[in-house]
């Protein structure tokens, strides 16, 4: 990991949308659209366990258990933003 990584990850809040990796807001951002985490993986290319990885470390950053709650932050957040 390089220095600026490094320092772009220590700055970045424990918790709250902007604690959300760069991989973790793409997932949120197309499960707010309505898609199916398959569908999400398909879209990114990666395996649907990825994506599963991803929602779980989003849910708990951003305290939340559903996906309806995710869409409520999404919408309180600009989602095309990164």
């Amino acid at each position: 990991m390089s220095l600026s990584n490094s320092t772009a990850s220590r700055q970045r809040p424990l918790c709250g949308w902007h604690s959300l990796t760069r991989a973790e807001l793409r997932v949120a951002r197309l499960v707010a659209i309505g898609l199916s985490n398959r569908a999400v993986a398909e879209r990114l290319v990666v395996s649907p366990h990825t994506v599963d990885t991803h929602l779980r470390h989003v849910y708990a950053k951003l305290h939340i258990r559903s996906r309806v709650q995710l869409v409520r932050h999404a919408l309180q957040h600009d989602i095309s933003d990164d």
